[in-house]
């Protein structure tokens, strides 16, 4: 992996992101991302001792601390007749939201 993000990539990503950025904005953004890059390099150097697990979490939850898993049940909102109000749109309880555009990635 290269040490930082090229000009290139970064605008290749700005562009996949669909980010309309000033050329300020951009700067910043591009530098930002050079630093976290920086600062995972360095994450990445520190040395570990084999013996130390994989976590994807600070605080491992085990089965002894962790409070059981509950039953997922539906649970009709006593305020959805309120919530609903406050759409700009709904038909017959749902929220009409605008369609999202499609475009294909090249």
């Amino acid at each position: 992996m290269s040490e930082e993000i090229s000009s290139d990539l970064f605008t290749h990503l700005v562009e996949l992101a669909a980010f309309e950025l000033s050329p300020e904005e951009a700067k910043y953004l591009h530098q930002q991302l050079n630093n976290q890059l920086k600062s995972i390099h360095e994450l990445e150097a520190i040395p570990l001792d084999e013996q130390t697990p994989i976590t994807s979490h600070g605080v491992p939850f085990t089965p002894a601390i962790s409070p059981p898993i509950r039953e997922d049940l539906w649970q009709p909102s006593i305020h959805s007749v309120e919530i609903l109000s406050q759409a700009p749109e709904t038909d017959e309880g749902y929220l009409i939201v605008p369609e999202i555009p499609h475009t294909d990635l090249e």
